[in-house]
């Protein structure tokens, strides 16, 4: 998987892109990033990269010629069109499900936006789509481009060391993980559930799968109504409603 990045501040991503599971990634060849200042695709002698918006109003906009002619620039060589993801408020919300049809792809361009957003045009014949990564404004896109290339590498065969790990994270499945426990098995008089002590798969798997669909039950119901649910997935649920508050489990 490749990443191309378009930004006015290039420096933000370094630490990002060289430490952790992203930056053994990196190592590995398993992913690869570039961070492009697309200031430098800009025509006039001051590098001009925003104007003020036609018709009047607060702010700067972007100009459609720097970013245009760096996408074109990273496209020479291309014979197809990978997404053009524009980082928005506007944009569709991201999701995990989004990162993994992101996934299937072998290259994204991510374009991050400053200023008081960016000309339409940009949006109606560059970008191929826009994300957003929350109902609020942040001062640049930088931090959502971020978000969605720390999202979708973990989806990359290799990036992660335990290979289910992915497939068993919050929203994986369409419902919340399930809680965690690690040594001491007593802390502070705080105990581990008997049953993942117990060395019986089954009963841990049935114990997991409940406290899943009980946390999401509490935490996000929304989530139940699109996700994959077996019948006795649907009893378990139908008996938290009938007690109005969860089992103990």
């Amino acid at each position: 998987m490749r990443f191309d990045v378009l930004t006015l501040f290039p420096e933000m991503f370094s630490g990002f892109l060289s430490t952790s599971i992203i930056g053994r990634a990196r190592e590995k060849g398993l992913i690869a990033a570039e961070v492009i200042d697309f200031r430098q695709f800009s025509t006039d002698k001051h590098r001009t990269v925003d104007d003020t918006p036609y018709g009047g109003g607060g702010g700067m906009v972007l100009k459609p010629e720097p970013i245009f002619r760096a996408v074109e620039h990273l496209l020479a060589d291309e014979s197809e069109k990978p997404p053009i993801l524009l980082m928005s408020p506007q944009g569709e919300p991201f999701t995990q499900r989004k990162a993994e049809e992101l996934a299937r792809h072998r290259r994204l361009i991510l374009i991050c936006g400053h200023y008081e957003g960016y000309d339409e045009r940009i949006r109606q014949h560059l970008a191929t789509e826009e994300l957003s990564i929350g109902d609020y404004v942040l001062t640049g896109g930088e931090l959502p481009a971020m978000v969605v290339i720390d999202c979708v590498s973990r989806l990359i065969p290799g990036v992660l060391g335990n290979e289910s790990a992915a497939a068993e994270d919050s929203f994986s499945t369409g419902l919340l993980e399930y809680p965690q426990y690690t040594r001491p098995a007593d802390f502070r008089g705080w105990k581990v559930p008997e049953v993942l002590l117990s060395g019986n798969h089954r009963k841990i798997d049935e114990w997991r799968r409940r406290q899943s669909l009980r946390r999401t039950w509490e935490r996000r119901p929304d989530l139940l109504e699109h996700a994959e649910l077996s019948e006795e997935d649907r009893a378990y649920l139908r008996s938290l409603d009938r007690e109005g508050e969860p089992p103990s489990d």
